[in-house]
């Protein structure tokens, strides 16, 4: 097991027994994704270490059966206005004698847990990344060198000794969301040339109008014949998936209703994505399916797709960022940022993605002449 030693100013790596890792990094679905990273460098760099999670629902789906993660600990939403909630997690917490606390998250519920834990060591981010109590609780702070979510959660392992470690997420597989997804796309008459648009997000903000998907789907399947299934969760994204299937002219489907794990097995059978930056964006991109996605009130620089050279920036990347402008406000606003993305801004995308990837159009130059217009 290799640590960080301070010795003189100087760094030194040295082994010891099997460090007990605490990571507690309790929401979002996609901030969850972008924390793998870390659990992965740590298993790859520290194999001897003993990495416990703490997480809440849903996102526990996607990290059950990871091959970094020795024990995953669910926690209830709100937990900490569960009395009965905190002390179970404390006395389990306190029983695995835990070494040391990464905190990815830095947030004053993520935080908690560490000091609940009895961590000596509490790993977090400094000030501004570090927010509310998380840089007081917090006893060892890192102020992180790059913007990128993933970028940042590495960092924090420098206090290990692990530095400029490789990118892997390695979701679990599962057999019987495949066999779900499968058994889908063989009723749907679907081979693997198909997209999926997912137009669900959890800030209004970082919502597309159905309508336009509708449109980037018909063009999609008019320029290239490549047919959209829509992605969905909940009574409000079924609606916006509705329209969308009605707005395509025929050449959009709507998925069956999913769950995490069997949204992942979708991702990993269509030949890219396109939606807004939301949990699914990152769960696609994890599984090195190209992304296509759509910014208002955030940063690709900062939490855009990640690809097999790092975040998206430029042209170097598997993936495409869209964002008309950036919308510098809070997540409950109004979307302006997302209304300002025309159609055509994706369309655009759409046809350097499918450049990218090999796939030519079918329709002669007048039919995309009558189509533009």
């Amino acid at each position: 097991m290799r640590i960080l030693q301070n010795a003189s100013g100087d760094k030194e790596v040295v082994s010891t027994p099997g460090l007990k890792i605490l990571i507690t990094r309790l929401s979002h679905i996609g901030d969850c994704v972008l924390t793998l990273p870390m659990a992965c460098a740590i298993r790859d760099n520290l194999p001897d270490a003993h990495i416990t999670w703490v997480v809440e629902k849903p996102s526990n789906q996607l990290l059950e059966g990871h091959d970094a993660i020795d024990e995953l600990i669910v926690v209830p939403r709100g937990y900490l206005k569960q009395p009965r909630s905190v002390l179970a997690v404390r006395r389990r917490l306190r029983e695995l004698g835990l070494d040391v606390s990464l905190d990815p998250q830095s947030l004053s519920k993520s935080s908690i847990i560490g000091f609940l834990a009895g961590v000596s060591r509490r790993v977090g981010l400094a000030r501004p990344s570090g927010r509310e109590l998380a840089p007081i609780l917090n006893n060892e702070l890192v102020s992180p060198g790059k913007p990128h979510l993933v970028d940042r959660s590495l960092d924090l392992l420098q206090t290990l000794g692990i530095d400029s470690p490789g990118v892997r997420f390695s979701l679990p597989k599962n057999a019987a969301a495949d066999a779900t997804i499968d058994q889908y796309l063989r009723s749907a008459h679907l081979g693997c040339d198909f997209a999926v648009i997912n137009p669900g997000a959890g800030w209004p903000s970082k919502k597309w109008q159905p309508r336009k998907f509708g449109a980037v789907a018909r063009y999609l399947g008019q320029e290239y014949q490549v047919p959209t299934v829509v992605a969905w969760a909940g009574t409000d994204e079924l609606k916006m998936a509705e329209t969308i299937v009605q707005r395509s002219g025929g050449h959009a489907m709507l998925a069956p209703r999913t769950t995490l794990c069997e949204l992942v097995s979708l991702f990993k059978r269509s030949r890219f994505y396109i939606g807004g930056d939301t949990g699914p964006m990152h769960m696609a991109a994890a599984v090195e399916t190209p992304c296509i996605g759509l910014f208002g009130p955030t940063l690709p620089e900062n939490c855009g797709p990640y690809g097999l050279d790092g975040p998206v920036v430029g042209h170097g990347s598997q993936h495409i960022t869209v964002q008309a402008f950036y919308q510098d406000t809070e997540r409950k606003t109004s979307n302006a940022a997302l209304k300002a993305i025309s159609v055509e801004m994706v369309t655009a995308a759409c046809d350097d993605m499918l450049k990218r990837i090999g796939k030519p159009r079918t329709r002669s130059s007048q039919q995309q002449g009558n189509q533009a217009a």
